[in-house]
C-alpha cells in the first residue's frame, strides 16, 4: 500500500484529502505543521508528501527544503497563491507539482497516482553517458551537471528536462510532446509549470542558456 503525508494547518483540508486518498487505497499519515512533518520524514518513508504552504511555526517551503536533505520523496505544494513567484520558488526547493486551492479532491488524486507511477517506475540499463559542449558538462548516468567546471545543483525535474532536450538535441519539440515525455502522458497539471521550469533550468545553465531556444508557437529546441 502507497503512503502518503498530508501536511496542513487545516484539519478540514487534511480530513478531505484522507477521505478521497483511502478511498484509493493510500495510507495516509497526517501532520498538522512542518515540524512534525519532518520528525515524520526522519523516522518513516513515504511514497508522497502534500506540503502547504502557509503554516505555524515553519512555512512549506522551508519545510520541502529540509526534506530534501533527507528524502527524495515527491512533493506536492499546495497553495492559495498561484503567482509565478510562489511556483518558481517552490519548484527551486525541489518541488514536484504544485496545486493552488481551492482544488479538486479528485484532480489532486491524479496527480498523486501519476507521480507514484512514474517514481517507482523501473530506469532502463544503459552504458555510462555524458555530452560536452564548450564549458557544459553533463553526466546523464550520475546525474551530474557542471558549468565551466563548477557543479550545478537542480531539482529532479530539472535535470529530467535537460536530459530529455539535450538527448534530443536540434529537434524542434512541441510543448505538448515536452510536457508528455517529461512529466508523463496522463500529467494533470498545466503548461505553466513547463515555461517555469524552462525558465529556472535558464538561470542553471548561464551564459549557455544559449543553447536553450524557443520556438514561438511551437516549444523549445536544444540547440549544440
Amino acid at each position: 500500500m502507497d503512503r502518503i503525508l498530508v501536511v496542513d494547518d487545516e484539519e478540514k483540508i487534511r480530513t478531505i484529502i484522507r477521505k478521497y486518498a483511502e478511498f484509493e487505497g493510500y495510507d495516509v499519515t497526517e501532520a498538522k505543521d512542518g515540524i512534525e512533518a519532518l520528525q515524520l520524514c526522519r523516522s518513516q518513508d513515504f511514497d508522497v508528501i502534500i506540503l502547504d504552504i502557509m503554516m505555524p511555526k515553519i512555512d512549506g517551503f522551508s519545510t520541502c527544503r529540509k526534506i530534501r536533505e533527507i528524502k527524495t520523496t515527491p512533493v506536492i505544494m499546495l497553495s492559495a497563491r498561484g503567482e509565478e513567484y510562489d511556483r518558481i520558488h517552490g519548484f527551486e526547493m525541489g518541488v514536484d507539482d504544485y496545486v493552488v486551492k481551492p482544488f479538486s479532491p479528485k484532480e489532486l488524486m491524479m496527480r498523486i497516482k501519476v507521480l507514484i507511477s512514474r517514481t517507482k517506475t523501473p530506469k532502463e540499463e544503459h552504458v555510462h553517458e555524458t555530452f560536452e559542449k564548450e564549458g557544459l558538462f553533463i553526466d546523464f548516468t550520475g546525474r551530474v551537471v557542471t558549468v565551466n567546471g563548477e557543479r550545478v545543483n537542480m531539482s529532479p525535474r530539472e535535470y529530467e528536462l535537460l536530459f530529455y532536450l539535450v538527448k534530443n538535441r536540434n529537434i524542434a519539440l512541441e510543448r505538448e510532446k515536452l510536457i508528455t515525455d517529461v512529466w508523463g502522458y496522463d500529467y494533470y497539471g498545466d503548461d505553466r509549470t513547463l515555461d517555469t521550469h524552462i525558465k529556472l533550468l535558464r538561470n542553471s545553465l548561464g551564459e549557455y542558456r544559449k543553447f536553450l531556444v524557443t520556438l514561438r508557437g511551437v516549444g523549445y529546441r536544444f540547440e549544440a
